[in-house]
C-alpha cells in the first residue's frame, strides 16, 4: 500500500466521522492541541479522531456496559489515557464497522449532549 493511498482512505474515514458527527445537533469540530478532530456537543468531547503510525484511529465516549461489550471484540480497544471514563477506540475501521459506527457514535452524542438536544434527537429519530 503507498502512502498516499494510505492517505486517502484516511481522509475518507475522516469525512465519514465528519458527516456522521455534524449532523448532530449542534456538534462542532476542533483541532485540539495534539492535531486530533475533536468532535463537541456543549463543549464535551464525544468522538476523537486522528492518524497515528498505524493508520486512522477513532475513539468515542461510551458507558462502561457498553465499554466491556464492544471489547469482547478484538476490533475495540480501550483509549489510552481516558479509557476508564468508558472511551473506547477502533483502528482502520473497515467499511463493514460503519453501519456499527454510526450507532456509537449517535450513542456516544447522546451521552455528552445536554437534555434538551438529547430530547430533540430522540423525537426526530424515532429509536
Amino acid at each position: 500500500m503507498n502512502k498516499n493511498m494510505k492517505y486517502q482512505d484516511t481522509a475518507g474515514m475522516l469525512e465519514n466521522v465528519r458527516s456522521i458527527c455534524l449532523a448532530m445537533p449542534e456538534a462542532v469540530e476542533h483541532i485540539d492541541g495534539f492535531g486530533h478532530n475533536t468532535f463537541k456537543i456543549n463543549g464535551k468531547s464525544f468522538v476523537i479522531s486522528g492518524e497515528n503510525e498505524k493508520g486512522f484511529g477513532l475513539s468515542f465516549k461510551s458507558d462502561r456496559e457498553t465499554q466491556e461489550l464492544l471489547l469482547q471484540n478484538e476490533r475495540f480497544f480501550k483509549t489510552p489515557y481516558i479509557g476508564h471514563h468508558g472511551w473506547v477506540s477502533i483502528q482502520n475501521p473497515a467499511g463493514e464497522d460503519w453501519d456499527e459506527l454510526t450507532d456509537l457514535i449517535q450513542e456516544a452524542y447522546l451521552r455528552a449532549a445536554p437534555k434538551r438536544l438529547v430530547k430533540q434527537w430522540l423525537e426526530v429519530n424515532k429509536k
